[in-house]
């Protein structure tokens, strides 16, 4: 999913536009720089046709703002897009000859992400002391909500075992039950194979 985010080209050739089931990108000029998915970007990238823009986020300047903020706030997740360890990772692979301070732009996003992962560690852990039934978490990453799901799971398999049996449908009951039709469209019965 991280792969159909726009990123930004420099073309170094001239090519009619591409229409795919996605949508129409291009035309494409040499030095005019167009918007395109990164699936699209890196497959130009490969074949020596582009140079790819970093995004305005994966500037210095940025991650450091960032990273400092993200380590005085203990509460708050700092908004940096859904997929920025994907983008960045993929940049990284295919594009690292485009990234301008290429070591200090990996390192920073390297201690952001262990900085947002410690952030989420403690979360979890004061998640579970609390025994609470919710928990608001906002600009969270992909990857992140990735760490957080198997515990989230054991967190609640647990609340719903201390708590009351009418909060978890019966699972046999529920595999019993078959959905029921909305409509009044008299159902043709299937042939068997």
């Amino acid at each position: 999913m991280a792969e159909d985010e726009m990123v930004e080209i420099v073309p170094n050739m001239r090519m009619e536009p591409l229409n795919m089931l996605c949508g129409d990108f291009g035309p494409f000029y040499p030095q005019m720089a167009t918007q395109v998915p990164m699936w699209l970007a890196i497959a130009l990238k490969k074949r020596g046709k582009c140079t790819i823009r970093p995004p305005e986020w994966m500037s210095v300047e940025n991650l450091t703002q960032i990273l400092e903020a993200e380590r005085e706030s203990q509460a708050a997740f700092q908004v940096l897009p859904f997929h920025y360890v994907e983008i960045s990772s993929l940049l990284f692979d295919y594009a690292s000859g485009d990234i301008p301070d290429l070591y200090m732009v990996r390192s920073l996003i390297n201690d952001i992400r262990d900085a947002r992962f410690l952030k989420v560690e403690s979360s979890l852990e004061s998640f579970e002391d609390a025994r609470s039934s919710a928990v608001k978490v906002k600009n969270l990453s992909a990857m992140e909500v990735n760490v957080v799901r198997p515990f989230v799971g054991r967190a609640l398999q647990s609340f719903y075992k201390h708590g009351s049996p009418d909060l978890v449908p019966n699972p046999e009951a529920m595999s019993a039950r078959r959905p029921q039709a909305t409509d009044n469209i008299q159902r043709r019965p299937l042939r068997k194979r």
